[in-house]
């Protein structure tokens, strides 16, 4: 089982790995490198012409492939090593079923011509849509090593309050990940030489709708940030555990450092080497809260009244 679980922690970073080169291929404009053609590049399985672009994408879409296989393995290794009703076997099948829609996104994002200079709002959908799925697949396989790895399955029904806020604390996040999606996509269409002229164009009632969009961004993530800090320690605490209290340091920490990144983005004009870093401290955060809601759910997990939580603090 060990080495399943190993297997499963290896496939995840390696996904990782691609949704950071998909982010690489929007920001440097080269979806187009394979024209509109899917899953042919060129119309070729091999294109005749290797350009920077269609390196990039063709090298991407190589990734990705693998990606899907590397899940189809796992789903296979999983069904075949773990006995009916495991935990795991939920989770490699979603894991699966969520990679299959991801590639349908990017398909569409191609064959719809959404790439390149392509400034529509049909695009900026698109992108909300693709990294909303994103987040769910990477949620799929970190719970799927997780439960590979020993951790219990959830009852999220047995403690409703505590899901409800787990979901919302998710869900913020992932309006938080949509809003940096346009963000970065206005970045890259609509450069700006300095900072006071990136201000300039977010604030203007004649600029393009994804520069006014950008301004939703910081004041979305300022308050997402807040709210983990103090939400996911509170949480932690009153499951009493040393995992979901390390967790929960884990989440605070990584939205603190994403303020940060973030704030770096702004003033170096989002070079594409902080707009990938952005985005994998954003899985990161995302991972680290999906595996604290893992714990805090699980099913040996039950209510402790707060007397009971402070006494043992005192001790």
């Amino acid at each position: 089982m060990l080495t399943i679980a190993r297997s499963a922690w290896l496939v995840l970073v390696y996904n990782l790995g691609v949704i950071a080169w998909g982010a690489y291929v929007r920001a440097t404009g080269s979806g187009a490198g394979c024209g509109a053609h899917w899953p042919l590049c060129d119309g070729r399985i091999i294109p005749r012409s290797l350009g920077v672009a269609t390196l990039i994408e063709y090298s991407h879409r190589i990734t990705s492939g693998l990606a899907l296989l590397s899940v189809l393995a796992l789903l296979w290794w999983v069904r075949k090593s773990t006995p009916q009703g495991h935990p795991a076997r939920l989770g490699a099948l979603m894991t699966v079923v969520f990679m299959l829609t991801e590639a349908a996104v990017g398909a569409g994002l191609v064959l719809f011509e959404l790439v390149a200079d392509n400034a529509s709002m049909a695009r900026a959908l698109f992108m909300a849509v693709h990294l909303t799925n994103t987040f769910v697949l990477i949620a799929w396989l970190a719970l799927t090593a997780w439960w590979l790895s020993g951790g219990e399955a959830m009852t999220p029904a047995a403690t409703p309050g505590r899901t409800a806020a787990l979901f919302g604390l998710l869900g913020a996040v992932i309006v938080v990940g949509v809003s940096g999606a346009i963000a970065a996509l206005g970045d890259t269409l609509f450069p700006s030489k300095t900072l006071a002229e990136a201000l300039a164009a977010d604030l203007s009632p004649t600029s393009h709708m994804l520069l006014r969009l950008r301004m939703l961004h910081p004041a979305l993530a300022i308050g997402t940030a807040g709210l983990l800090a103090v939400a996911a320690p509170l949480m932690a605490r009153r499951d009493g555990t040393p995992l979901a209290a390390q967790l929960a340091r884990g989440v605070a920490a990584l939205a603190m450092t994403q303020l940060l990144a973030g704030l770096i983005n702004v003033l170096l004009l989002a070079p594409v080497w902080i707009q990938l870093l952005h985005l994998l401290l954003a899985d990161t955060l995302w991972i680290t809260l999906v595996l604290l809601g893992a714990v805090l759910l699980r099913r040996s997990a039950r209510r402790v009244p707060a007397r009971e939580v402070a006494v043992a603090h005192r001790v």
